[in-house]
């Protein structure tokens, strides 16, 4: 028996001296399958040249990466001025090349028709529409009438909209292609302060009516309420349209005496309301971006960075802008997709000067 001990204990030593190969031979498993840290895209500041400050931003809109359309006015000695900004994919440039850039007056939204550009334009106090060709040509389509207020202007291939008022109320005004046209509102609808299209038999618009704030919607042969279930004491600052019958009704009520930010989404059956965190966020420049989110700026809490928020459902996340030194106040006034990037435009106020234009980028080409 002992000795039978002495040869088990001599075979238990020698494993334990050897042992299995792969146990010297192995790294630890978590720095095999760890990989780097991603980095996580942020802002970045696009140089924008000089406009007159204080400048005022009116629209921003793409049709790409390699082409979007700042508009707004900037102040002279003596009047406004509209001011008009192009992006080519690399960098923006100031455009003074279309009629009445040297005139009073100023530039509102800016919408794709086709291959052409339109732009709402109030020139020395009369309106008209800009038309930029695909060859760069630009033409002026007066409105049929003065408005002493443009409300708002949409526009889609073979239709275009202005709302507004005149010394005698409200107007809607409807371009089909070859002439303009006044249209009747529904009952009880006192003004309508926006209006946007999907087609030409498919317009919408909210209005004030003597039952609060409502929803309209043109179906090709007149405008009617659009019965769409409102929060109670709301209004109503934007709709956006999308592919598929989507639509996304953006704005605020008061509850309790405070007012908070809503987002009513429609799938094309129904509608879902959803109250981010916003505050009370104006949701006017409220884009879809390229990760399928909702993004819009808001009220930043450091005056030398902007802030925007992403919105997915009733949850929001935030990012910041780039820091500017010395500003004291930066405020994106508009946002647009533009192929996989985000695009702003605003201002920004820098301490002992007045407030002059800004845009910032998020993703594409560095």
């Amino acid at each position: 028996m002992n000795g039978l001990r002495a040869v088990v204990v001599l075979l238990v030593i020698t494993c334990a001296v050897v042992g299995p190969p792969t146990a010297v031979a192995s790294p630890p498993a978590t720095a095999a399958v760890t990989p780097p840290a991603a980095a996580t895209p942020g802002w970045s500041a696009l140089p924008v040249p000089a406009a007159a400050p204080p400048v005022t931003v009116s629209d921003l809109a793409a049709r790409g990466p390699g082409e979007a359309w700042a508009t707004g006015y900037e102040h002279t000695a003596d009047w406004v001025r509209p001011m008009l900004y192009r992006w080519d994919g690399r960098a923006w440039s100031r455009d003074t090349t279309f009629p009445g850039a040297a005139e009073s007056g100023w530039l509102g939204k800016v919408q794709f028709v086709g291959q052409e550009v339109w732009i709402l334009h109030n020139r020395a106090g009369r309106g008209e529409i800009l038309r930029r060709s695909a060859r760069g040509e630009w033409s002026a389509l007066p409105l049929p009438r003065p408005l002493w207020i443009h409300q708002d202007f949409t526009a889609v291939p073979g239709a275009a909209w202005v709302v507004g008022e005149d010394d005698t109320g409200l107007k809607v005004l409807r371009y089909d292609g070859s002439g303009w046209t006044v249209q009747s509102a529904p009952d009880g609808v006192h003004f309508v302060a926006g209006v946007t299209a999907r087609t030409a038999d498919d317009a919408w618009a909210w209005a004030d009516t003597s039952t609060g704030t409502a929803v309209l919607r043109w179906d090709g042969t007149a405008w009617r309420d659009a019965k769409v279930p409102l929060p109670p004491d709301s209004n109503v600052h934007t709709i956006l349209l999308e592919p598929r019958g989507r639509a996304t009704v953006g704005g605020s009520d008061h509850t309790d005496g405070v007012p908070r930010t809503y987002l009513m989404t429609w799938d094309g059956h129904t509608w879902r309301t959803d109250r981010p965190p916003l505050g009370d966020t104006h949701t006017e420049a409220l884009v879809r971006g390229p990760d399928g989110a909702l993004w819009l700026p808001v009220r930043s809490d450091r005056g030398f960075q902007s802030r925007y928020a992403r919105v997915d459902g009733s949850r929001a996340t935030f990012s910041y802008g780039p820091e500017r030194p010395n500003a004291i106040d930066v405020r994106p006034r508009a946002l647009t997709r533009a192929g996989s990037a985000l695009l702003s435009f605003g201002t920004a106020e820098i301490y002992g000067s007045k407030p002059n234009v800004m845009s910032e980028r998020l993703g594409g080409r560095p």
